[in-house]
């Protein structure tokens, strides 16, 4: 996708690419077509920058929700805003039931996001 193209969609057909991207497991497909080379990522796990942060946060989700399968319990977008509550299961039997990501989106490109969710797992407490 051409920085033309990409500038001319709305930040509703960005956010909603990103979704179904993430959904199939496309990272490297979905940060080319939908984030900014410079993007801003804020977790609870401190700040992450660029497509090199996304991979990361990408392989540590990857980890703790392994064939993880996301249902979108509400998106939103206004103006340059979007906002997704979700849920997770994965095989491990780890499962996410409060996830809420918040993104920021210019010229076709999500610039910043930030991303919350807490890991419930299924093991016994020692």
């Amino acid at each position: 996708m051409t920085d033309e193209t990409s500038s001319r969609r709305s930040a509703s057909e960005v956010l909603w690419s990103h979704l179904d991207l993430a959904k199939e497991g496309s990272v490297d497909d979905d940060l080319a077509e939908n984030f900014a080379d410079d993007v801003i990522v804020l977790t609870r796990w401190g700040s992450f920058h660029g497509h090199r942060g996304m991979k990361e946060l990408a392989d540590r989700l990857a980890v703790e929700l392994p064939d993880m399968e996301f249902v979108y319990e509400e998106v939103l977008v206004e103006r340059d805003f979007g906002f997704l509550a979700w849920t997770a299961t994965a095989s491990n039997g780890n499962r996410v039931d409060d996830g809420a990501d918040s993104y920021v989106i210019r010229h076709g490109r999500i610039v910043a996001q930030s991303i919350h969710y807490t890991l419930q797992t299924d093991q016994p407490s020692t």
